[in-house]
């Protein structure tokens, strides 16, 4: 296959980015875009040129660190799919691909595809965690939870933490991601104890990286692992209860 490629080329935070325009002849139906563009990069380190920086790690969809925009859709054309998890089956033969980096106010570009996104772990700082006590771990049965409940809170745990959610979203919004992991471990024994002030604390630094829910429902779309829109409500939910409440829960 022949693929057109204009790829965002952005040497570093605070250069002026660009598009260069680059030819793949020898591309298949089964590689992946991440494979396409190692087919590329090969290419130019071969002629002395700099290869396209782009994020990657386990391949595999699991770990989340691949996200690019594709064609102007976060991660590429299929939805609820990883970029590793992308093919080019998914595109004809002498199609023109636009590739760049996740677009958002938060997400800094640190060179070319990749972007800085810290604000999401800050946000995991303050409020995406469980304090257990330190020493022998608990046994398994002293803190029961229902199987239905740890199934619900499974669902969302098995958000990876891409971002694809807020580059989706018209406004920046990092609700389906706060969301998850206020239901995650809001859910589980341990974690209610610290519910309300993980609320507070995890919203309060969202609301200072990322901007207001568009309530469009483009991140769950956009989402490697289909977190429902349920996420989202749960924030405003959370919040509120946490107000009621009294301020140790």
């Amino acid at each position: 296959m022949k693929l057109t490629l204009q790829i965002w080329r952005q040497s570093d935070s605070a250069a002026d980015g660009h598009y260069e325009i680059y030819t793949v002849d020898d591309a298949t139906p089964e590689m992946s875009l991440l494979e396409l563009l190692d087919r590329l990069n090969d290419r130019l380190v071969t002629e002395g040129l700099d290869p396209v920086a782009f994020d990657s790690d386990c391949r595999e969809g699991v770990c989340g660190s691949c996200g690019i925009t594709v064609d102007g859709r976060p991660h590429g054309p299929l939805s609820n799919t990883p970029s590793c998890r992308q093919h080019v089956r998914s595109f004809a033969e002498g199609a023109h691909i636009r590739l760049e980096p996740f677009r958002s106010a938060a997400y800094p570009v640190v060179r070319d595809l990749v972007v800085d996104r810290s604000a999401l772990d800050r946000m995991i700082t303050v409020g995406g965690h469980i304090a257990v006590d330190a020493g022998t771990a608990a046994d398994a049965d002293a803190e029961p939870l229902p199987h239905d409940d740890a199934e619900y809170a499974l669902d969302f745990a098995a958000c990876i933490g891409c971002g694809a959610c807020v580059a989706a979203c018209p406004n920046g919004a990092a609700h389906l991601f706060a969301g998850a992991k206020l239901l995650h471990l809001g859910t589980v024994t341990r974690g209610k104890l610290e519910r309300g002030r993980r609320a507070q604390s995890l919203v309060g630094q969202m609301e200072q990286e990322f901007g207001p829910c568009s309530s469009y429902g483009e991140c769950s779309q956009a989402c490697p692992e289909s977190i429902p829109l349920t996420a989202v409500a749960a924030v405003n939910r959370e919040v509120v209860r946490a107000r009621v409440r009294r301020p140790k829960n």
